[in-house]
């Protein structure tokens, strides 16, 4: 697109056309509302993250994008399959049964993210490819509050755009969290590196049945990390992902012009299930890596700015959570600019819910994903099933509703579901003791430690609970307990309030509505 054609102002402005900027600009512009888009890359263009969870499909669909990603003709993914452990039967979560239609896909994400950003364009998104944004201007009257960005063009031009509100979905570079609020943390307990490739005429999971294709997952035997093989079109993606003083350790051992080559194939030697689904397959030749896989922040919108997908949070890509997420911060960006801009409800609760709603959907799936971690590093424990089981089928009878991503759009997802989800976490990351969260009871606000009590931060958590390490962990558990429990799931999305507000996820009247009206 031409550049020259850039607006000097704009009612909402939308940093990055990945998968969290085109599903909030795409939703705000079938509302009615004025929207432009600046996307530093011209698409297609490459991203890892390939698969998919079927709560995509609502998501898409709501934006009139779902039909688009089906004619396509990507990689069905009709489940997953996870080996923790080389001495009991892989799990396996069936995203079609008993509804067929609820498969999710593997996608080449250059197809998948072009669809959703060409997709935005046909709504009425003022797209504009090429253009990275330098810097953020705030308000003389609010320091707090953007008014304007600078921006240049890989065809040599530059300029200022004004506008009313922001959304940056701008990716792990997260122009607001990391130059401006300074408010992106890394999770220690997930600093991981990834190393993947491709390969031509691999083999297949489970041939001939209901399972034929899914996408394997697999614990290295030597616990230090794990190995994803996602059936694409014409190929396969197989990626190590490793803890990152494990990978500096094994590559320090190595030498030579390709280290990162000899680092990757020598991992493949310890997921005996990913070499015989290799088989005699060819690799491409090409291996590619990435790091700090987990980070989220302590806020992720104020006064007319919200944060979306990676550019707030990112969490191991284990239980392919990445465009999830980014689809529900990009459906909550929208729906609080919506009704804060028509007045509906003040910015103040519009940003309060924004906060919360992204922290709880992160906190979901760090819960599972640190579960996950415990049972690949400590093979020989029981963390994901009982000392009688084979297999892991059990936990994931209890952790489908999150790993499918079902917490956040299905309505059929009861709270009891959500509660054995939660307990079964919390046995995998260790239970608070009774007596100790009664003694905490004792010196705090015994509202903190109630199901329907706010919900704290990790910030405000250490603050409380100060050089008490014990309070700490128990306030941490109790706070983990409520960003699961507190969901009633309805149609639409009702039902999963904050403070008093839920997402009406209905095109025309897309915006938060007062629980006290349904």
């Amino acid at each position: 697109m031409d550049t020259k054609a850039i607006p000097t102002s704009t009612d909402i402005l939308v940093i990055g056309g990945g998968p969290a900027g085109s599903f909030a600009a795409a939703a705000l512009a079938r509302e009615g509302f004025e929207v432009t888009l600046l996307e530093k890359e011209h698409f297609p263009r490459y991203h890892i993250g390939e698969s998919m969870l079927p709560s995509c499909r609502p998501f898409m669909r709501f934006v009139g994008a779902e039909q688009k990603v089906i004619d396509f003709g990507f990689c069905v993914k009709v489940g997953a399959a996870l080996k923790f452990n080389q001495t009991k039967r892989e799990g396996y979560t069936d995203f079609i049964n008993p509804d067929p239609n609820k498969a999710a896909w593997n996608v080449t994400r250059a197809d998948f993210d072009e669809i959703l950003l060409r997709n935005a364009g046909e709504n009425g998104v003022a797209v504009h490819e090429g253009v990275s944004v330098g810097s953020i201007g705030f308000s003389s009257e609010n320091d707090k509050q953007p008014v304007s960005a600078t921006w240049k063009s890989d065809a040599g031009t530059a300029g200022e755009i004004k506008f009313n509100w922001l959304v940056d979905a701008s990716g792990r570079n997260g122009i607001m969290s990391t130059k401006y609020l300074k408010n992106r943390k890394f999770n220690k307990a997930l600093r991981s590196v990834a190393f993947w490739g491709y390969w031509t005429g691999a083999g297949m999971y489970a041939p001939g049945t209901s399972r034929e294709n899914a996408t394997w997952l697999e614990a290295l035997t030597d616990e230090s990390g794990w190995a994803w093989f996602i059936p694409l079109a014409g190929k396969v993606s197989v990626g190590i992902v490793l803890k990152e003083d494990s990978s500096r350790e094994k590559k320090a051992m190595l030498s030579g012009p390709d280290v990162n080559t000899q680092h990757y194939h020598n991992q493949l030697k310890l997921v005996p299930g990913v070499q015989r689904l290799l088989g005699t397959a060819k690799f491409l030749g090409e291996v590619q890596s990435a790091g700090d896989y987990s980070y989220s922040a302590s806020q992720y919108a104020g006064p007319h700015y919200r944060i979306a997908g990676d550019a707030g949070a990112f969490i191991d890509p284990f239980f392919s959570s990445g465009v999830h997420l980014a689809f529900g911060g990009g459906l909550s960006a929208a729906a609080s600019i919506a009704s804060s801009k028509r007045g509906a409800i003040p910015e103040e609760d519009a940003i309060r819910f924004h906060n919360e709603k992204i922290g709880t959907s992160y906190t979901r799936f760090l819960l599972v994903v640190l579960s996950a971690y415990r049972q690949i590093t400590s093979q020989s424990v029981n963390v994901l099933s009982d000392i009688d089981e084979d297999n892991f089928d059990r936990a994931f009878d209890f952790i489908r509703p999150v790993i499918q991503g079902a917490a956040d759009t299905d309505p059929t997802v009861t709270e009891d579901m959500l509660q054995s989800t939660m307990d079964f976490c919390e046995h995998a990351l260790g239970l608070t003791d009774p007596e100790a969260e009664a003694e905490v009871a004792k010196v705090v606000d015994p509202a903190l430690l109630k199901v329907d009590g706010p919900i704290l931060g990790p910030k405000q958590v250490k603050e409380i609970a100060g050089d008490d390490e014990e309070m700490e962990i128990v306030l941490r558990r109790v706070q983990s307990r409520k960003a699961i429990e507190a969901v009633h799931w309805q149609p639409n999305f009702r039902g999963e309030t904050f403070n008093g507000l839920y997402i009406n996820f209905e095109r025309g009247d897309l915006g938060l509505k007062s629980a006290a009206t349904m």
